[in-house]
């Protein structure tokens, strides 16, 4: 699955933390935006470690945002190195 991750984390310690967990799981594309392709069973294993970093407050926050082939055929770019997808996860 293809999914595109925004996080937005108040604390800079969990905010580094949370940049190292995604950086080993996909590229990233922006200054809290990462773009990665995983199985079903990378996301869950994913979800848990980041789901252990979080604070579940108003201030802390991910968003998980999964597209389809076709919507993923539809992403246009300006500037910027194209995303590496294949093969980038490192546990």
């Amino acid at each position: 699955m293809y999914m595109v991750i925004s996080y937005d984390i108040e604390d800079d310690k969990r905010r580094t933390r949370i940049h190292r967990i995604l950086k080993n799981f996909g590229q990233w594309v922006q200054y809290s935006l990462f773009e990665c392709q995983l199985t079903r069973a990378q996301y869950l294993y994913l979800r848990h470690h980041l789901d252990e970093v979080v604070r579940k407050t108003q201030r802390d926050n991910l968003r998980f945002y999964f597209l389809c082939e076709d919507c993923q055929r539809k992403v246009e770019r300006i500037g910027g190195a194209t995303p590496q997808h294949e093969g980038t996860i490192i546990v």
